[in-house]
């Protein structure tokens, strides 16, 4: 295979982070992207922007709430999938599937779940079983696969920088995590904790009490490799110095480099 470089990046708002966005896309390149919370109809996504940018997309939106997208460099996404089996017609636009660059990117906004307990944590557990049941038989397939998005879940303690104001949160729950780990027992690769397994990494500093500034951050968006493409696996990293810029989102962009031949 072609080595690229992957990236999933919850936007938080697409109109209002678009700058921000096209100026990443611009100096790092990857060459596909997952992107969450869109916040913005189908009608407002802005095609001729990332077609400016030397990127094809693919775009599944709602006014008020998350959608997702899939952006390629030099190349049209293929769309293969929109929603999950039985959560087809969710209104929350969570889960958008494309073959791009010869792998199958699946690019996901898990919900939130929060407050909790309540319908919306209800909500959270059902799609997530949903996902794992679609998700079985992706890890074995001969094909690479990457699940790339916002899973709204920290995975342990060593993933928050602390989890004394958050122990009430939906991330943490441990029906949340019990969910995640189970996805990963089918085979799963989490590959920023996989090539950095004693290093704390966040991806995400909310907007209250300065946790950008004091680096209060957790790990919830993840890039998962199947069984086919994790040998691939050559390098990770979370492009934090973007949630310093202006109007910033309050993730970063989160990002692996495959290798063109195996790794191990």
């Amino acid at each position: 295979m072609k080595a690229l470089k992957i990236a999933t990046f919850n936007i938080n708002g697409l109109r209002a982070r678009l700058p921000n966005l096209l100026q990443w896309l611009a100096r790092e390149r990857p060459d596909i992207v997952c992107l969450q919370e869109l916040k913005a109809q189908d009608k407002q996504f802005p095609v001729a922007d990332f077609e400016a940018a030397g990127y094809g997309s693919l775009h599944h939106g709602q006014a008020s709430w998350n959608g997702v997208a899939i952006l390629a460099r030099d190349t049209q996404p293929l769309e293969t999938r929109r929603g999950l089996p039985g959560a087809e017609d969710d209104l929350q636009s969570p889960y958008l599937e494309a073959a791009v660059h010869g792998v199958l990117v699946g690019c996901l906004y898990l919900p939130n779940g929060n407050p909790q307990p309540g319908s919306k944590f209800d909500y959270k557990l059902a799609w997530f079983e949903h996902l794992i049941a679609y998700a079985e038989p992706l890890q074995a397939s001969e094909h690479p696969m990457v699940l790339a998005g916002d899973f709204n879940v920290v995975p342990t303690d060593f993933d928050i920088y602390n989890t004394r104001s958050w122990l009430k949160d939906a991330l943490l729950q441990p029906e949340s995590r019990a969910c995640y780990q189970r996805l990963l027992a089918q085979g799963w690769v989490d590959s920023i904790r996989h090539l950095y397994p004693e290093k704390r990494v966040y991806i995400f500093w909310d907007y209250f009490r300065q946790h950008w500034q004091k680096n209060s951050g957790l790990r919830i968006d993840h890039l998962l490799l199947n069984t086919a493409l994790a040998p691939y696996l050559k390098n990770a990293g979370v492009d934090a110095r973007v949630r310093n810029e202006p109007h910033a989102s309050d993730h970063a962009p989160a990002w692996i480099e495959l290798a063109g031949r195996k790794q191990r």
